[in-house]
């Protein structure tokens, strides 16, 4: 071969290798998820965090990865929004732990006591007679109130709740109406009709069962959302 040609063709190829490596790196890239993103996912109606961790993870208790993965755009565990776009990150080794709080705890409600106008009527005093007039002054014994009854105590009404969420306000609404301590027949009870054994299996504590507060109620709902989703309801509600 004439040198000029093999100076010519050791050019060419030293001008191919920056192309190769380049090419190799963008292989390299297209099998690399991108900062762990396993896939990009719009919430649905009826979703839940640990729904859409069975979907993708294969385990309801994964959900807490995608909780802290889109901590910026979720504010409570269990209250997500259809429509939101989600970021679903490749399962690490390990799970994160749940937040300390899965939702807002909603105050009670209390309702006043109705009280009538006459259970504070003012006690009449009893009537002051005059001496006769011919008769030497007679001092008129002072007039004594008659002693007032006290006005009868009528217990509060049950507090009503009507819920914060959309998922949840359609629930309170199909399973109670609002009463926080409205026991059906079969001994389901509450808000959110749960059960005794539901009820403890959620942490409920089994002594309130039947009394427990607006704010306990809350809680143990969120604990049920967190766990399993909409599904104890929904099928029952069509929320």
């Amino acid at each position: 071969m004439h040198p000029s040609a093999t100076a010519h063709a050791a050019t060419h190829q030293t001008a191919q290798r920056p192309t190769e490596l380049l090419s190799a790196l963008m292989r390299a890239k297209a099998k690399t998820p991108e900062s762990g993103l396993l896939a990009s996912y719009t919430v649905r109606s009826g979703d839940s965090l640990s729904v859409i961790a069975q979907h993708f993870y294969h385990s309801s208790s994964a959900w807490p990865v995608i909780f802290w993965a889109n901590h910026g755009q979720i504010r409570w565990a269990n209250e997500i929004s259809t429509g939101q776009k989600l970021r679903i990150p490749v399962k690490p080794a390990t799970i994160p732990a749940a937040p300390g709080q899965l939702g807002p705890a909603a105050a009670p409600v209390a309702a006043p006591a109705h009280v009538t106008a006459a259970q504070y009527a003012p006690a009449e005093s009893a009537p002051v007679q005059a001496a006769p007039a011919e008769s030497a002054p007679v001092q008129a014994a002072p007039a004594q109130a008659a002693p007032a009854q006290a006005a009868p105590v009528q217990a509060a009404p049950a507090a009503n709740y009507s819920g914060s969420s959309g998922l949840q306000q359609c629930i309170i609404s199909r399973e109670s109406g609002g009463n926080s301590q409205v026991m059906n027949g079969s001994g389901h009870y509450g808000l959110y009709q749960f059960s005794a054994s539901t009820w403890q299996a959620y942490g409920g504590s089994a002594g309130s069962f039947g009394n427990a507060s607006v704010a306990e109620q809350n809680q143990v709902f969120n604990n049920a959302i967190a766990a399993g989703g909409a599904s104890n309801w929904t099928p029952y509600d069509g929320c």
